[in-house]
């Protein structure tokens, strides 16, 4: 199940969409991509994996400055506060559009959910709970503004890139 979190924002630039590229889950640029995307490419790997998904929102300080507000309002600036965070094997999933429903369980609008992989070894796949500290690790790099090692996805799937 997900799990929710409390507290804790970290600023960002702009949003813009992402093309394909070193590191990028392939597939025309959608997580799943019609079953060519982050699915796929998790049933690809060498070892099985076990996939992290961290769920934030996007938003402003309440002492935010009109200056901020104005960027904010065009796209850019802003921050990103952590909501709620799951692991799932591959075979738990049979789309992005899977993994929102099960989010949207829990009544939390967000904006960007923030991807990343654990791999196996010797062909065994994590288990839930040795996703357990990778994942909480996760949450508190993205708090921390550390993000440059996840896969930002917006909630249609599509990956975006902060400039």
């Amino acid at each position: 199940p997900l799990l929710v979190l409390g507290g804790g924002q970290v600023a960002v630039g702009g949003l813009g969409p992402v093309h394909d590229g070193p590191g990028m889950l392939k597939g025309g640029g959608a997580f799943d991509g019609g079953g060519h995307g982050g699915f796929q490419a998790a049933h690809q790997q060498r070892e099985p994996q076990r996939l992290l998904f961290v769920f934030t929102s996007a938003g402003l300080p309440d002492d935010a400055t009109d200056e901020q507000r104005e960027r904010f309002a065009s796209g850019r600036g802003g921050t990103l506060t952590p909501l709620m965070c799951v692991d799932k094997s591959p075979d738990e999933l049979t789309s992005f559009a899977t993994l929102c429903e099960e989010s949207n369980q829990f009544d939390q609008a967000w904006d960007i959910v923030f991807v990343a992989a654990l791999s196996g070894r010797a062909g065994v796949a994590p288990t839930s709970a040795q996703a357990e500290a990778p994942l909480q690790g996760m949450v508190e790099a993205i708090k921390a503004g550390r993000i440059g090692s996840f896969i930002p996805f917006n909630c249609e799937g599509l990956p975006v890139q902060f400039t």
